[in-house]
């Protein structure tokens, strides 16, 4: 795989699309398969599927029921233990889709796509379900609506922006992702003493 300037924004995209996905799952499913459809990404051979009609159909009916069911008091603390698997699941999906491959390296592609794509989407899941969780714990569930408002338009911005300058938005949330990890660390450090 060379190194070069659409091998980086290809990685930035990958990155950018699949910590989306922490914030909703399907919307960054969905927009990979507009870009795809519309030939702004290239994707590889065995991920062809993505670009088709029946998933563009399935990721925007299911984008449409997530977005819906996080409006639900206390659905959406329910959605959120299943939300963390499948946000890992897409984001890895996602970055091996759109991180660039040279021959005979797809293991090595799909441990790079789980480990930066499944984990940054995994990470950031976690963040906006403890934050859902400190929502629900203090206003008995009536402030989940304004954390799911800021989720969706999270997705809904980053997605759209991700394919406009994907170095931005993957710098931008890479940085939500370490302040989760070092704020979650801290919390962890003072319950331990």
């Amino acid at each position: 795989m060379p190194l070069n300037a659409d091998t980086f924004t290809a990685i930035a995209l990958g990155i950018a699309l699949s910590a989306a996905a922490g914030f909703r799952v399907f919307i960054p499913l969905l927009g990979a398969s507009i870009a795809s459809m519309l030939h702004w990404i290239q994707l590889p051979a065995e991920m062809n599927w993505i670009a088709g009609w029946p998933a563009l159909i399935c990721f925007g009916t299911a984008a449409i029921a997530e977005i819906a069911a996080y409006y639900i008091p206390f659905i959406d603390n329910i959605l959120d233990s299943i939300s963390t698997p499948t946000a890992i699941g897409a984001g890895t999906l996602l970055a091996y889709s759109i991180f660039p491959a040279g021959e005979n390296d797809a293991l090595v592609k799909w441990v790079l796509a789980f480990v930066a794509g499944g984990g940054s989407a995994g990470i950031l899941q976690a963040g906006t379900g403890l934050l859902r969780l400190f929502s629900t714990k203090t206003t008995a569930g009536t402030g989940n609506a304004i954390v799911a408002t800021g989720e969706n338009a999270a997705a809904i911005v980053s997605v759209s922006l991700s394919f406009v300058i994907p170095f931005i938005i993957a710098a931008v949330l890479l940085l939500i992702i370490g302040w989760i990890i070092i704020k979650i660390a801290k919390r962890f450090l003072a319950t331990r003493e």
